[in-house]
């Protein structure tokens, strides 16, 4: 790729987690032209699983799926010359460049690989007062990636960088950025955080599924990204789903918490975002704005946290709280030793006079954790076993009981930038430093904008008339996409026209979002609006725990509080129905 070229780059995602559909690699490089096809295979649990993985075997710690997907779709991707860019190298980019490769000897194929590495902290995690974690890495940036493209790598692989970086990275080699193109950049990071998700963008975890014709298989989302910066999110003709304001919004919303996006390269302002309709299934990112990055670099750092158990007991028919009483109490005083950690949670689904078992039960689960294995393990569980001839009428369990099992805890670091030594190491073997950017500045807190002027006052026959309105689901007007950021929830919800925005943005404030949602309350929330959008961003500290490894709570990733907010029930506007 060389600079200066003038013509958008199209850029393709074939994956949004470690666990996606396996196909969509060979799909997208089949399906229509592409200049790049990227993979994001790295989520704060996946760092988790590859950092047990590379405990057993020191060879691996990648993402052995790409690798997979590589050997079926190398050739094509080749004679199509389509480069491919992913983070699939996790906790061991060169071990999956050596693996990429050994497949690529034993096809026949001869394409040239690059990798990117720095990000892995673990060796120097007491050096930088990060603890003994497991896993200790840095998001990397764009630049490397960028440098491997412009030496006419193939392939390029890397450790944790950021999630946009893998696209961030192609468009600035192919239009020839400077690193003080923040408004470029910041277009493409937009661009990238949009399509980084996959099947998010095309109408995936979309709150107004139903008005989509063809949800049954989404095809994954493509960038065109122009040398402003600009961008246009489509896909490829005659896929599934649909690419819409909406689906693009969502999307937008997702995991961002707050105004400024910072990352390693840039901080792109989301309240400048500008959305338009570019035809059938795209839809154009415009007016981004960009600002220096941080002078510190984010780590991710995973531990194991220690050992977790369950057991779900059903509870049928009648008095079925003091039959959740009864239990309790024996299990509880049955235990030798009480865990460090016990949880019960009932979930009441119970229906009176029901026609099925299933509907006249509840299940009430027993959640334990501790250091030591035992204490969270056969010592909990055999408890459990030993009350089913003398318990509450009616005892059953879900499942068998089973031992502990190891969780882990997320914490985010943050480490000077140039403590990074952040290297690529180009297809013919040479080792080149990335210098991290020396404009730098503190991330700023920034709420969006000021508010619209409120909906006008409703009349009616010459009199006000406060009454207009009527109580139904939020979801009825508002849209919703959330999410984990380690142990705090993302919750993005916007509108979909101007006077619905000017009742919204007065309306959903903290109190009432607190309100709506009980779990959030004596919880540090933080609301930031995006009027360009018609959305607002809630960010809930602390509402995960120790982060989706540690499987806190009934959604460990915070995936459904969106709709459970749209499900809840406020006072809206007739006019707005």
């Amino acid at each position: 790729m060389s600079s200066g070229e003038t013509t958008p780059i199209r850029i393709g995602n074939a994956s949004g987690f470690y666990g996606d559909r396996f196909s969509a690699f060979q799909e997208m490089l089949t399906g229509g032209p592409l200049d790049v096809l990227t993979g994001d295979y790295l989520a704060e649990l996946t760092m988790l699983i590859l950092g047990r993985d590379r405990l057993k075997d020191p060879s691996l710690g990648y993402a052995k799926t790409f690798l997979k997907q590589l050997e079926a779709g190398l050739g094509e991707a080749l004679d199509r010359g389509v480069k491919v860019v992913s983070n699939a190298g996790g906790l061991n980019p060169a071990g999956l460049a050596q693996a990429i490769q050994e497949v690529a000897d034993k096809l026949g194929l001869h394409p040239k690989i690059a990798y990117v590495e720095g990000d892995d902290l673990l060796p120097r995690a007491k050096e930088l007062d990060l603890g003994q974690p497991l896993t200790a890495n840095a998001y990397l940036g764009a630049w490397g990636i960028a440098e491997a493209l412009q030496a006419g790598a193939d392939v390029v692989v890397t450790g944790r960088v950021t999630d946009a970086s893998v696209i961030v990275g192609p468009a600035a080699a192919h239009h020839g950025w400077r690193r003080d193109q923040y408004d470029e950049l910041a277009g493409a990071v937009v661009a990238g955080h949009v399509i980084e998700c996959g099947c998010q963008a095309t109408g995936g975890n979309y709150a107004f599924f139903h008005e989509l014709r063809n949800l049954g298989r989404p095809g994954f989302p493509i960038a065109e990204i122009h040398a402003d910066g600009s961008s246009v999110i489509t896909k490829h003709d005659g896929t599934g789903g649909a690419v819409t304001i909406d689906t693009v919004k969502a999307q937008l919303l997702y995991e961002i918490t707050g105004a400024r996006y910072a990352g390693p390269d840039v901080t792109a302002r989301m309240d400048s975002i500008e959305l338009s309709e570019d035809g059938p299934d795209r839809i154009r990112i415009s007016g981004v704005e960009g600002e220096p990055p941080s002078p510190t670099y984010k780590v991710s750092l995973n531990s194991i946290g220690g050992y977790r158990n369950e057991v779900s007991f059903v509870l049928t028919g009648l008095e079925l709280e003091a039959k959740a009483e009864l239990v309790k109490r024996q299990l509880e005083e049955g235990l030798r030793k009480k865990p460090a950690e016990l949880k019960w949670s009932l979930v009441w689904t119970e229906q009176p006079n029901a026609d099925t078992e299933e509907q006249a039960s509840v299940l009430l689960k027993c959640t334990v954790k501790d250091p030591d294995p035992k204490v969270a393990g056969r010592a909990f569980t055999s408890v459990a076993v030993e009350l089913a001839l003398s318990s509450y009428p009616g005892f059953h369990v879900t499942a068998p009981p089973g031992d502990a099992a190891p969780y882990g805890v997320f914490t985010a670091g943050y480490v000077d930038a140039h403590e990074i030594e952040h290297v690529v190491v180009l297809p013919d073997g040479t080792r080149v430093a990335i210098e991290p950017s020396e404009d730098t500045q503190e991330l700023q807190l920034a709420d969006g904008g000021a508010l619209p002027m409120p909906l006008p006052q409703l009349v009616a026959a010459g009199r006000p008339a406060r009454s207009l309105t009527r109580e139904v689901p939020l979801g009825r007007v508002a849209g919703a996409r959330s999410g984990d950021k380690g142990g705090d929830a993302n919750v993005g919800v916007w509108v979909r026209n101007e006077t619905a925005w000017r009742w919204f943005a007065h309306t959903l404030t903290v109190e009432l979002f607190q309100e709506l949602l009980p779990e959030t309350q004596g919880l540090a929330v933080t609301r930031h609006v995006f009027p360009k959008l018609w959305a607002l961003n809630f960010v809930v500290g602390g509402l995960l725990g120790e982060g989706v490894a540690s499987q806190a709570r009934f959604d460990p990733q915070a995936k459904a509080v969106g709709e459970w907010l749209r499900s809840r029930y406020v006072d809206v506007p007739e006019v707005l129905l």
